[in-house]
């Protein structure tokens, strides 16, 4: 598919999925006949619950990490968030950030960016701005921030060499970034790296790892360093909507891994 074409398959899923509450999305492919129908988004996402600044309503269980957990995030600093969704890691940052600080969340999602509001509201906060955009050309002014963090997001970004670029332009000389996301090791079959499903639920879109910090090297960054790494468990059920029985074998045959990894790197 073209560029323009995924970016559109994105929208709509998340814009479906920002109708949804957390306990609907961890329950999306469960039924009577056990037959999974959509990608459930829960298999990635770690357990904010016991955080500070922990956002019950903004949290939709669409990540794959905690960014903020090796963001080394202090008070005063900028922090942007790409793909905020309905604003979890952004609550979660402005109680590091505090008072003097800022939180800057980025989605394209329109159905997101509303929510997030919504939640906003809720909290009184001043220094949270939520603010619609495209990672591959952030609307925001070069050299603005002291650490971008994102979760689970930058897999569904066609071209990751522009949004590494973006994130380089945007942090202060001697920032850093904290991503978690989706990376692969092996050859994903190609009905999943063609199926819109499952670009949207993180997996065909993910890339190899090597190749994912490679593209971070080459866009200028430095002390590169995955802080955490685990492996994602695919449900069959979610693998037979798109492989046979006797390719399903072969895939766990061959040890195709989908991996949470969350890395670090300093401009």
């Amino acid at each position: 598919m073209k560029a323009e074409e995924l970016k559109l398959i994105v929208q709509e899923k998340y814009a479906e999925v920002a109708s949804q509450s957390k306990i609907q999305n961890q329950s999306s492919c469960c039924g009577s006949t056990g037959c999974c129908d959509e990608m459930d988004y829960s298999i990635f996402s770690d357990d904010y619950r016991k955080l500070e600044g922990y956002n019950a309503d903004a949290d939709l269980g669409l990540g794959c990490g905690i960014p903020t957990e090796y963001a080394a995030i202090h008070k005063g600093d900028h922090v942007l968030d790409l793909g905020s969704g309905a604003g979890n890691d952004c609550f979660v940052a402005r109680t590091l950030v505090g008072e003097t600080g800022t939180v800057t969340g980025i989605d394209f999602t329109d159905e997101m960016l509303i929510k997030a509001n919504e939640n906003l509201k809720k909290t009184g906060f001043k220094n949270i701005h939520f603010v619609k955009g495209d990672i591959e050309n952030i609307p925001l002014p070069d050299n603005s921030f002291d650490v971008v963090i994102s979760n689970c997001v930058l897999n569904l970004v066609p071209d990751k060499q522009r949004a590494f670029s973006e994130i380089y332009r945007v942090l202060k000389p001697g920032g850093h970034f904290c991503i978690s996301d989706i990376v692969i090791t092996g050859q994903l079959p190609e009905k999943l790296m063609d199926a819109a499903e499952m670009y949207a639920g993180c997996v065909s879109g993910a890339i190899q790892k090597e190749e994912y910090l490679d593209i971070i090297q080459k866009m200028g960054f430095h002390k590169v360093e995955v802080k955490k790494e685990k492996e994602i468990a695919i449900p069959n059920s979610i693998l037979l909507n798109y492989l046979t029985m006797d390719e399903l074998r072969n895939f766990k045959k061959d040890r195709i891994g989908t991996y949470s990894v969350t890395v670090n790197a300093v401009k």
